[in-house]
């Protein structure tokens, strides 16, 4: 075990520090949209897409300093990381849907959305990980032979 440890130590730092920032960037996302939703009463949409913003700005920040220590930061890093989001969300949730739809077809609806939503919200998480260390904040050739 401890091999394998050594042996992987970035790559399992690198996922420590993702969910870290997930878990942060989750809970500073719910405080966001309960205040902006339960005290100052805007709408649900304007409450969610607000907090998603911030916590994607978060994120973006999070992940480039802590997670996979960019210093280097190009003009298309931004672009790179909300293109990430999008097709990380798009086949993460157009996947899941119909999976749980035919795997649960005999179950309700209402039981189908949120094991669908659940298990996006997974897929996600992964994809996003993988779509952030090797698209949004991938090491160019130069960059890792000055490490």
């Amino acid at each position: 075990m401890k091999d394998f440890y050594l042996k992987n130590r970035d790559f399992i730092m690198e996922v420590i520090h993702f969910g870290m920032v997930g878990v942060i960037n989750t809970l500073m996302g719910w405080v966001i949209m309960a205040v902006l939703y339960n005290l100052i009463h805007l709408n649900y949409w304007l409450s969610s897409g607000i907090s998603y913003f911030i916590g994607s700005v978060f994120s973006y920040h999070a992940n480039a300093r802590l997670t996979f220590k960019v210093e280097n930061k190009d003009k298309w890093l931004p672009w790179r990381f909300a293109v990430n989001i999008i097709v990380c969300y798009l086949a993460a949730f157009s996947v899941a849907q119909p999976l749980v739809r035919k795997v649960l077809a005999s179950q309700p609806q209402v039981i189908v959305d949120n094991v669908a939503m659940f298990l996006g919200m997974c897929m996600f998480i992964v994809l996003n990980f993988f779509g952030q260390k090797l698209f949004v904040f991938r090491k160019t050739k130069k960059h890792q032979a000055g490490m």
